[in-house]
């Protein structure tokens, strides 16, 4: 077991909601819920503070339980590009101890500072003690903090002791801190996962880490590999360098969809395509940031009476970073798929683009395309890309948006900007 690396997991205690008490001193101490617009369809409970959630508030859950459980809860919306400001003022603060910063959404992230303290002469647990000050003192946003050698035994560290808690996992107490802890206590250790391993016998951490080799792969395949690693301290995942320019680590990209819940009922095609070319319009602009092209598209949609979804995808003969092609593909695919026409309604549509390349990558050319063409669309595309970097989203925008109001509050971009993070990407 390689115990030489020093890694924090920091965690910023219910921080949609400590951003909001930073901003309002006045809202500190109350049972605080940041929650989505009712009136947008949107209205669940995002984050609350320690004491809402003390009064039985969670996540998810719909404003109008948490009312009922807690009447004197004070919600406010959510102000996603606050949010955004904050934590990157955090991360301004971890890239002062390392380079090796590693965002885990935008509350969480990991800090490599192996070499960084060997340098600079201090020990881990002063820097895990200075961050966890600085924090409070700068933002105004309470953190807890995990100090282990690995990753995924400094998350459980920070996740021991919240809020404001400091909890170093060492190879000499992790019997004692983490293999008591129930097994789902474990990352990626899901309820269905869980449901497999307690019909095995296995219950905590700690059993599963001593659990036989043979048996976890013959119960879980790969992943029971995986989680049993985790489980024994063996993770050996590095903490990848977060570039400011791309804004995220640097990994493969293997897929970028955008879908939204729709503040109404989509009942015809028309109103369909329009929210499709919407989505798939900021699809393309993404896949033209990261300089790739799909030859893979799909949609999807959810039905607005049983929110069961279905999606349907295309393959195109070529890859393609352009707008219209993109737009075009996932509208037909979702049009096709939804007798709009015989009373089904949607409530939630996207798109999705993958089997990716470089855009530069040579292709097999269609006889029967036309290049040029395509060509002068790519030059507009950009252009518009440059212009809405520069002025913002709505600064170049469609006529069926200008002309229907149920549009014209969507914004495709800022509203689809925090994405959910794989461990493994």
């Amino acid at each position: 077991m390689d115990t030489h690396r020093s890694i924090l997991h920091v965690d910023m205690n219910c921080f949609y909601a400590s951003v909001e008490m930073a901003e309002n001193p006045r809202l500190r101490g109350k049972p605080v819920i940041v929650g989505g617009d009712e009136k947008s369809r949107h209205g669940i409970v995002l984050t609350a503070s320690y004491p809402a959630k003390r009064r039985g508030v969670k996540t998810a859950m719909t404003l109008n339980e948490a009312r009922r459980i807690c009447p004197e809860a004070i919600i406010v919306p959510p102000q996603y590009g606050l949010y955004i400001a904050y934590s990157k003022k955090a991360r301004a603060i971890y890239n002062q101890y390392t380079d090796l910063v590693e965002p885990f959404g935008l509350d969480e992230a990991w800090l490599d500072i192996t070499d960084s303290v060997r340098l600079a002469g201090n020990s881990p647990l002063l820097v895990a003690q200075e961050i966890s000050e600085r924090i409070p003192m700068e933002l105004g946003c309470t953190v807890s903090v995990g100090l282990s050698w690995n990753k995924i035994f400094a998350k459980m560290g920070s996740d021991y002791n919240k809020p404001d808690g400091l909890t170093v996992i060492t190879p000499q107490n992790m019997t004692e801190l983490v293999w008591p802890a129930k097994v789902r206590d474990l990352p990626y250790v899901g309820p269905a996962t869980e449901r497999k391993l307690h019909r095995n016998g296995i219950f905590t951490i700690g059993q599963l880490a001593l659990a036989d080799d043979y048996a976890m792969r013959r119960l879980l395949g790969k992943m029971g590999e995986v989680i049993q690693s985790f489980a024994r301290g063996l993770d050996t995942a590095p903490v990848r360098e977060y570039d400011p320019e791309l804004g995220d680590i640097v990994h493969e990209i293997k897929g970028i969809g955008n879908g939204i819940t729709t503040p109404f009922d989509v009942e015809d095609e028309r109103t369909a395509c329009q929210v499709i070319w919407l989505m798939g319009e900021s699809v393309a602009q993404r896949l033209r940031a990261h300089g790739l092209a799909a030859r893979t598209i799909s949609a999807y949609a959810r039905d607005a009476q049983t929110l069961s979804g279905r999606s349907t995808q295309a393959t195109l003969p070529q890859p393609t970073q352009l707008t219209r092609e993109i737009c075009k593909v996932a509208a037909a695919l979702v049009c096709d798929d939804w007798d709009f026409a015989h009373g089904e309604k949607a409530r939630a549509l996207g798109v999705h683009a993958s089997n990716l390349s470089p855009a530069r990558t040579w292709v097999q050319l269609d006889v029967f395309g036309n290049e040029t063409q395509r060509q002068r669309e790519l030059d507009l595309d950009k252009t518009i890309d440059s212009l809405r970097l520069r002025f913002g989203n709505h600064a170049v925008r469609r006529l069926s948006e200008l002309c229907d109001p149920k549009l014209a509050i969507i914004d495709a971009e800022r509203d689809n900007i925090v994405h959910p993070v794989s461990y493994f990407a």
